[in-house]
């Protein structure tokens, strides 16, 4: 008679693998963080009143269910979106048809013009994620330009090397003021 090959005992494997399993699964953490970053403002006081804004103060952008993106009432498209909000926003010339300036006094900045320049982003229920995460990167792209160019012309360094005080008074002087209305049917839709 031959030899006889010896056999593995391969019944307490399943029990190490599952075992295993569980343990990676309790240590690693999965990271969830997704979405964009944004600060609530706080409710209003039952007391309080919704401050008024002027329509000159108001820039809105919409998107419709097929992408189509619409801003100055007319369509328009993604890439002229940074520069048009840009000028929005900084309103260089002060015209009567862009947002009107408040003369604020910013700690390590001085007194400032700053824009009352608000823009309202609207959506299409039927609106893609994608489109719409490609409008917000845009808009906050606008701010942040605004932002990096002020800080270099006042600090002579970048915004991201900036300290928190800095960074404070750049910001005051160049608000994020970005509205989301609740998405809707917005024309253009079959």
């Amino acid at each position: 008679m031959g030899k006889k090959c010896p056999e593995l005992n391969s019944g307490s494997m399943s029990d190490i693998s599952f075992l295993l399993l569980t343990f990676f699964l309790l240590v690693s953490s999965i990271n969830t963080d997704m979405g964009i970053p944004r600060r609530l403002p706080p409710p209003l006081q039952p007391d309080m009143v919704a401050p008024e804004v002027h329509k000159r103060n108001i820039f809105v952008v919409k998107i419709n269910s097929q992408n189509n993106l619409l801003f100055d009432g007319q369509i328009g498209d993604l890439k002229a979106l940074r520069a048009r909000a840009k000028e929005f926003l900084s309103n260089p010339q002060n015209l009567s048809n862009l947002p009107e300036k408040e003369t604020v006094d910013i700690p390590l900045l001085g007194t400032m013009e700053v824009s009352k320049g608000v823009i309202s982003l609207q959506n299409d229920r039927g609106t893609s994620y994608d489109m719409y995460i490609q409008v917000q990167n845009e808009l906050m792209a606008a701010v942040n330009e605004m932002r990096e160019e002020l800080s270099l012309a006042r600090f002579q360094r970048s915004y991201a090397d900036l300290g928190s005080e800095q960074r404070s008074a750049i910001d005051k002087a160049v608000p994020a003021s970005i509205s989301e209305a609740e998405p809707t049917k917005i024309g253009g839709n079959k």
